[in-house]
């Protein structure tokens, strides 16, 4: 029998593992044939300390330092540029205040992002405090740590039953037996809580698509910030010589291998264009993720209220990788019962019990 039981081969799962290893013997199970196959190997890989609800921002803040120096440091400048049309003034100022954003005019946005029409967009404003999270080199040092501390990690481990003799007694393929049982699994969370005998946290997979398109006008977009529509009604991001663009839907849907819908596409597409001088010639590929948010939009973190060996790690949204860092070191020390560095009022604010309130 191991100590800790992950299910979810993901960021969430990854990281949860790898601060757990420190304190036991771990194994993490994956449904699918790789790591990240999911909502993590989808991610638009961005760290904006200010972006999301407040109990976000301070799992941003808390490991920001770990993005920013561990294993030679995560991140790599990027930028974030706000744009609005003129019907969309109280919009931007809202997203602007929210993102801690410096206005700068139209002319100097256009000179950072040559592509953005001024006669379509008419505010914008700029962050330099936005970064590129190398996602793969940070799942697989978080898998590395648990490889190093003797845990194991499993693909195409999908997990069929649970059932609790004292102990967790799990079936993937194999009988696997833990004193806790870490759920992670994104947005199946609530499916492996109901075999496990746990009330579900009413988690809710919403859909977000993107598309691949080549470099627009011929540009160099390797400088190039990333760009959000005010309101989130798009964002277009500089990626390996290439421009990824999203309508940032959010879509709900069951938990399955998510794939874009064309028409959502394509009206997401639009809007990008609105803003733009370069059509929209081509597109190279498509996929979508699913963002898992609770019913209060944030983290659930820690052991479940009613048994304490089941531990949730659920809920990330669009926020896994920046949060990583910190929510998994919350989970590890309210799952080995160590004082937390976070505040109370932070801490109650991602635990599990208070959604048993709801």
């Amino acid at each position: 029998m191991i100590d800790f039981l992950v299910i979810g081969g993901g960021i969430a799962g990854l990281s949860a593992g790898a601060r757990l290893s420190e304190h036991g013997a771990v194994a993490v199970l994956e449904a699918e044939d790789a790591l990240g196959y999911h909502a993590s190997g989808r991610s638009a890989a961005m760290f904006e300390q200010n972006y999301g609800p407040p109990s976000v921002v301070a799992l941003n803040m808390a490991g920001a330092r770990f993005l920013e120096s561990e294993n030679g440091g995560y991140l790599t400048p990027r930028g974030l540029m706000l744009l609005g049309g003129s019907a969309q003034e109280d919009q931007f100022l809202l997203d602007r205040q929210a993102l801690g954003m410096q206005t700068i005019s139209v002319s100097e946005a256009n000179a950072k992002v040559p592509i953005i029409d001024p006669n379509a967009v008419a505010f914008a404003a700029i962050s330099t405090n936005a970064f590129d999270i190398d996602t793969d080199r940070l799942l697989q040092d978080f898998a590395r740590t648990i490889r190093a501390n003797n845990g194991s990690i499993l693909t195409r481990r999908k997990v069929t039953g649970i059932r609790k003799a004292g102990h967790w007694i799990v079936e993937a393929g194999d009988q696997f037996e833990a004193r806790v049982l870490v759920n992670a699994a994104g947005a199946w969370v609530d499916e492996i809580a109901a075999l496990a005998g746990i009330t579900p946290i009413g988690i809710n997979p919403l859909r977000r698509s993107m598309a691949r398109l080549p470099a627009p006008g011929g540009y160099d977009v390797t400088g190039w910030p990333m760009l959000f529509g005010a309101g989130e009604s798009w964002y277009a991001k500089p990626d390996a010589g290439k421009l990824l663009v999203s309508p940032s839907e959010a879509d709900p849907i069951p938990p399955q291998d998510a794939f874009a819908d064309d028409m959502v596409l394509a009206e997401g597409l639009a809007r990008y264009e609105a803003m733009v001088t370069e059509p929209v010639t081509r597109v190279e590929t498509n996929w979508a993720g699913l963002r898992s948010f609770a019913p209060d939009g944030t983290l659930v973190l820690g052991p479940d209220p009613s048994d304490p060996s089941f531990v949730w790690s659920a809920g990330q949204g669009g926020y896994g990788f920046q949060t990583s860092p910190a929510a998994s070191q919350l989970v590890a020390d309210l799952t080995v019962g160590n004082r937390p560095e976070m505040n109370s009022t932070e801490i109650t604010a991602l635990k599990p019990d208070r959604l048993r309130n709801l």
